[in-house]
């Protein structure tokens, strides 16, 4: 499964942006996620949605925020991003692995990633 992540840009803090991740292959068999990576820092977890959509975990930085959702029939990943913060940059990465959780290692795949950048 190849992914490629799209939808980042620059906004001002308080403003939306939604990012999209599409796959080449059928994601329906795997746990998706989205994780993000500021600049000088660790890759860290934000959002992770189970195969039918039906189980989904955040970040404590971003719960009630951030809304990750998908769409088997298109192969797609979303993640819905409101209420921006200057601290929410990052390159943001799309991943997809047989299990659902918060760590890097879980996940097999994984796209190139998209800039965010929130200014204050």
């Amino acid at each position: 499964v190849q992914l490629q992540a799209s939808g980042g840009g620059l906004v001002q803090a308080g403003e939306s942006l939604r990012l999209s991740c599409a796959a080449s292959g059928r994601i329906s068999d795997y746990g998706m996620a989205w994780f993000r990576q500021a600049q000088g820092k660790e890759r860290e977890f934000v959002a992770t949605i189970s195969w039918t959509g039906s189980s989904t975990s955040y970040a404590v930085s971003v719960k009630g925020r951030f809304t990750i959702s998908r769409d088997n029939e298109k192969n797609m990943v979303s993640l819905q991003m409101n209420s921006l913060k200057p601290e929410d940059t990052a390159v943001y990465y799309c991943a997809a692995g047989p299990f659902v959780g918060d760590a890097s290692h879980e996940y097999v795949y994984w796209g190139r990633g998209t800039q965010v950048t929130v200014s204050s």
